[in-house]
C-alpha cells in the first residue's frame, strides 16, 4: 500500500516570516492569525498520528491476510469460493493442482466449467440455486475436471457465505478427492484384517502353548486307559486259543471224562466268569481314551464357538487334573464340587481359561519358598451369577501391576516363561460369555483371581 506523506508542524509556516504579509489583509489581526495557525498544526498533528494508525492497521491486515494464505495453500482438501451465480473469487493451491490451472485463469470462471459432466453440474446447480437457512451445509457428490482428461470424484461440503450485513454473498465449497479416501480406507481395510490374522495366531499360539504344557499329563493318562486295554486284549488272545481247542475237542466227540478234564485244565469255567469283566475294562478303557482325545480336541479348537449347557465343576475338575498330572505334579489344590454350576458358554474356552489361571497359581506359589504350592478354589452363587474364587499361597499382585495385569503381552515372568498373552486372553473370553475377571490381592495373603458368569436359568 503507498505511504502517504507525513505531514507534521515543522512543514506549517513560520508564523514570524509569515505574519507581515498576513497583517497586510485588511479586517484580520495578528490574534487571529496566531489562532488559524494554531488550528492547523493541531490539525497536521491529528493527521499524523491518523497516519501511524493506518499504517499499523495496514500491518496487520497483510499478516492476517498472509496468514490466510498460508492456511489456504497448506490444506489438503480443495476449496472455491464463488458469488451468488457461481463465478469464482478465490481457489486454494489444492485445487490449482487438480485441475491443471493457475489462480488467474480461475479467477471470475464459472465455477461449472470446471466440472466434468452434466450430472455433476445438475447437483452444484440445484445447491446454489435452492434457498436454504443461513448456515445450513450440504454435501453433494462432485466430479472435477482433470488436466488428463478425466473425471476426479471430489466429496464437496457446500456452504452460504454471508456478507458484512449477514446476506449471502456466495458460496464456499470444501472436498477431497474420493480417491484419495477410497486408498486410506482400503489401506485402513487391509491392516485391520492383518491385525484380525495376527490375533488369531497370537490366540492360536497361546492356546497351543498351554496344550504344550499338557503334554506330559495327557501322555500319562492316555498310558493308563492304553495299558490295561492291551493287557486285556492279550487275555482275550489267550482265553481265545484256549476255548478254540476246547471248542474242537467237544467236535471230535471225545469222551465225558476227557472232555471234563480238558476243561479242567484250560480253565474254562474261569475263563468264562472273567471275558465279562475284561470286556468290560476293554471298553471303559477305549471310552477313556476317547474322552481324553475329544477333550483335547475341545481344547484345541481354533474358531468354534458353539454354547451349550456347561457345568463349571466338571470344567474346574478337568482342569485340576490336568494341570496337576502334567505342569504341576506337586501343585495341591482344594476344592470340593457342590452343586449343579450351569451357564451357556463354550466348554472349551472355558477350560483354557481356568487352566491358565491354575498354572499362574502354581507359577506364583512356585516362586517362592514355599513347601507345598496351594491354590484354594470356591464358588458361590449370588441371584443369577456364580462366582469362582482362585486363591494361591504366593506373595500376591503388585500394587503397581495390579492395573495392568490383564493387558496384552504384560508378564512378570523371566523371559522366555511366559508370552504376557494368557490373562488378556482369558479376560476377553470372559467378557465373551457377558462375565466379569478380575484380580486381587486377599487379606490372608496370595493373589486371588474372580471369575464371575451369568447361571442359566432353569427351564
Amino acid at each position: 500500500m503507498p505511504r502517504r506523506k507525513s505531514i507534521s508542524a515543522e512543514s506549517a509556516p513560520d508564523s514570524p516570516i509569515a505574519l507581515p504579509s498576513l497583517l497586510q489583509v485588511e479586517g484580520i489581526d495578528e490574534a487571529m492569525w496566531m489562532d488559524v495557525i494554531q488550528k492547523m498544526d493541531e490539525v497536521y498533528s491529528q493527521l499524523v498520528s491518523d497516519e501511524i494508525v493506518l499504517e499499523k492497521k495496514n500491518e496487520q491486515l497483510e499478516s492476517s491476510q498472509q496468514f490466510i494464505f498460508s492456511v489456504l495453500s497448506a490444506m489438503s482438501d480443495v476449496l472455491v469460493a464463488c458469488n451468488r451465480v457461481g463465478n469464482i473469487e478465490e481457489t486454494n493451491t489444492a485445487l490449482r493442482e487438480l485441475v491443471g490451472l493457475d489462480e488467474d485463469a480461475l479467477r471470475g470462471m464459472s465455477i461449472y466449467k470446471l466440472l466434468a459432466d452434466s450430472a455433476s453440474i445438475d447437483r452444484l446447480r440445484r445447491v446454489i440455486e435452492k434457498t436454504t437457512p443461513q448456515g445450513a451445509s450440504e454435501v453433494v457428490e462432485l466430479n472435477l475436471i482433470h488436466p488428463m482428461h478425466r473425471a476426479v470424484p471430489v466429496d464437496v461440503n457446500c456452504t452460504q457465505r454471508l456478507d458484512g450485513t449477514g446476506k449471502r454473498a456466495g458460496y464456499v465449497f470444501v472436498g477431497r478427492p474420493m480417491g484419495e479416501l477410497k486408498r486410506a480406507y482400503r489401506e485402513l481395510s487391509e491392516t485391520h484384517e492383518a491385525l484380525k490374522r495376527t490375533q488369531q495366531q497370537l490366540l492360536h499360539s497361546e492356546k497351543m502353548a498351554s496344550l504344550g504344557r499338557l503334554v506330559a499329563g495327557v501322555a500319562h493318562e492316555l498310558n493308563n486307559p492304553i495299558s490295561f486295554v492291551l493287557g486285556n486284549v492279550h487275555a482275550l488272545k489267550r482265553y481265545s486259543e484256549r476255548l478254540a481247542s476246547y471248542v474242537g475237542v467237544l467236535h471230535e466227540s471225545a469222551s465225558k471224562e476227557a472232555s471234563a478234564a480238558l476243561r479242567e485244565k484250560l480253565r474254562i469255567d474261569h475263563i468264562l466268569h472273567d471275558l465279562p469283566s475284561l470286556i468290560e475294562g476293554t471298553l471303559e478303557g477305549a471310552q477313556r481314551t476317547t474322552d481324553i482325545v475329544n477333550g483335547l480336541k475341545r481344547f484345541s479348537a481354533v474358531d468354534r464357538e458353539e454354547r451349550i449347557r456347561v457345568d463349571l465343576n466338571g470344567v474346574i475338575e478337568r482342569a485340576i487334573h490336568w494341570v496337576s498330572k502334567g505342569a504341576a505334579p506337586t501343585f495341591t489344590v482344594h476344592w470340593t464340587p457342590g452343586a449343579a454350576l450351569n451357564v451357556m458358554g463354550n466348554a472349551g474356552k472355558l477350560l483354557q481359561v481356568l487352566m491358565n489361571l491354575i498354572e499362574n497359581a502354581y507359577d506364583a506359589a512356585s516362586a517362592v519358598s514355599i513347601a507345598t504350592p496351594q491354590l484354594w478354589i470356591t464358588a458361590q452363587t449370588d441371584g443369577h451369577v456364580v462366582s469362582l474364587f482362585l486363591r494361591d499361597n504366593g506373595t500376591g499382585i503388585s500394587p503397581n501391576n495390579l492395573s495392568h495385569i490383564f493387558d496384552p503381552f504384560f508378564t512378570t515372568k523371566p523371559v522366555g516363561k511366559g508370552t504376557g498373552l494368557g490373562l488378556s486372553i482369558s479376560y476377553g473370553i470372559i467378557e465373551q460369555h457377558s462375565g466379569k475377571l478380575y484380580a486381587r490381592n486377599h487379606a490372608e495373603g496370595g493373589a486371588e483371581f474372580v471369575i464371575e458368569l451369568p447361571l442359566m436359568t432353569p427351564t
